[in-house]
C-alpha cells in the first residue's frame, strides 16, 4: 500500500478538546495495516539489553501509539528502567526510518500523557512527496545491522565520517570519540563493574536466563557470545557467560575499533529516550556505511564507572548512557544470523475503535 492509500477523511489524532462534540472515527489506520504491521516488524530490530524488546505497540485509526512494557524490563541489571526506555527510543527511531522508506512523514509527540508513565509516543503520519534512496538504505540498514562483539580492525576514512556522526543528535544526547589511549581506563570501568556485581546472585541469574540456548524469540543466542581469548582482546564487553566458540578473528590481535560515548545533559526519562533515538541513528549510519557496531552499556550501570568515562570525555556533568564500539569485521567471514525477535502478534496490537 502507498501513502495514498486508505481513507483521508479527518486524519487528526483524537485530543481533550474534542470531548463532547461529534469526532469522525476512521475504520482503519491512515497509513495502512500492512504499511504499520511491516514497519512496526522493522523497528522491533532495534537493539535492547539482553534482547529483552521492552517495548509494545498499539496502531489505533489514526495514530500509532509506543509503550513500554514494565514485564520486559530486566531488573537487576536495569533497575531504574533507564536502558528499557533508550531500547524503545531506538525502536521509535527504526519506526521512523521504516514508515519514510514507505513513504510517510511520522509526527512524534512524546510522553503524551502525563498520567501513563508507560505511554512513550503517540505518532502519525502524513505522505510524504518523494522517497529519496536514502530513506530506502537507512531502511534496508536495519536489517543488516548485529551487535558484533568480536574484535574490530580500525575504520577507514574515519576523518570524513566522524563529521556526519557529529550532526546527530546535538542537543539531546552528546557525541564524544575517545582516543586511543582511553581503553585502558574503559577496561578498569568494566572490571569496576565486575568486581561490584560479582555476588550479585540475581544478576548472574538474569545474565545465564537471557543467555540460554532454548529462547527462540529473545535473549541472546550463542552464536552471538565470545569465547575467553576473544572477550579479553577486545576488553570492554560486558561479561556474559562465555561460548564454545573456536577463536575466531584470530588475525585481530587487539581490538582497533573507535569508541564513542553518548551522554544526555540530564538523567530524566526523556534523556534516555531520545538517547536511544540518537543511537538508533548513529548504527544506521554506521551500517550503510559498511561499519560494524557493537553498543555497549554495562559500563554506565554503575557510577563510580561512569566518572571514569566523564573523565575520558571531559564532561564534567552529564550522564553517560551508551559506549558504542564501531570498526570493520572481515569482510570474507560469514554474517552472523540476526538475532531472534518476538512474534508481531505479541508486540503489535491493532485497536479497532467504534
Amino acid at each position: 500500500m502507498g501513502p495514498n492509500d486508505g481513507n483521508h477523511e479527518d486524519q487528526r489524532p483524537w485530543h481533550p478538546a474534542a470531548a463532547g462534540r461529534k469526532v469522525i472515527v476512521m475504520t482503519k489506520t491512515v497509513a495502512g495495516t500492512e504499511v504499520i504491521a511491516a514497519a512496526i516488524k522493522l523497528a522491533c530490530r532495534a537493539p535492547s539489553l539482553h534482547n529483552s524488546q521492552p517495548w509494545r505497540w498499539v496502531a489505533g485509526p489514526t495514530a500509532v501509539d509506543l509503550f513500554g512494557d514494565p514485564a520486559r524490563v530486566v531488573r537487576s541489571t536495569d533497575s531504574s528502567g533507564r536502558e528499557a526506555l533508550i531500547s524503545c527510543g531506538a525502536a521509535l527511531d527504526h519506526f521512523r526510518a521504516a514508515m519514510a522508506a514507505a513513504g510517510w512523514n511520522t509526527h512524534v509527540d512524546e510522553f503524551p500523557n502525563p498520567n501513563n508513565l508507560r505511554h512513550l509516543a503517540s505518532i502519525d503520519f502524513s505522505p510524504l512527496d518523494f522517497v529519496t534512496q536514502a530513506c530506502r538504505d537507512r531502511a534496508e540498514a536495519i536489517l543488516h545491522r548485529r551487535t558484533d562483539r568480536l574484535p574490530f580492525r580500525a575504520p577507514t576514512h574515519w576523518e570524513s565520517f566522524e563529521p556526519i556522526l557529529r550532526a546527530f543528535g546535538e542537543p539531546s544526547a552528546h557525541l564524544d570519540v575517545l582516543t586511543a589511549d582511553a581503553r585502558p581506563q574503559l577496561a578498569k570501568a568494566t572490571r569496576l563493574t565486575e568486581t561490584a556485581r560479582r555476588y550479585d546472585d540475581s544478576y548472574h541469574r538474569e545474565l545465564q536466563w537471557w543467555t540460554a540456548p532454548y529462547h527462540d524469540s529473545e535473549g541472546v543466542p550463542p552464536a552471538a557470545l565470545v569465547s575467553e581469548s576473544e572477550r579479553e582482546r577486545v576488553g570492554i564487553n560486558r561479561s556474559f557467560p562465555l561460548s564454545g566458540h573456536a577463536d575466531r578473528r584470530a588475525a585481530i590481535t587487539g581490538d582497533q575499533a573507535k569508541l564513542l560515548v553518548l551522554s544526555t545533559p540530564e538523567d530524566t526519562r526523556a534523556d534516555a529516550f531520545h538517547c536511544g533515538q540518537v543511537l538508533s541513528e548513529l548504527l544506521l549510519e554506521c551500517t550503510m556505511a559498511g561499519l560494524a557496531t557493537c553498543p555497549l552499556t554495562h559500563i554506565t550501570e554503575m557510577a563510580d564507572s561512569r566518572d571514569i568515562i566523564r573523565d575520558l570525555t571531559g564532561r564534567t556533568s552529564g550522564m553517560p548512557q551508551v559506549l558504542i564500539r564501531v570498526g570493520i569485521a572481515p569482510t570474507l567471514e560469514q554474517t552472523p544470523a540476526p538475532t531472534p525477535r518476538r512474534p508481531l502478534d505479541d508486540v503489535l496490537e491493532f485497536r479497532r475503535d467504534s
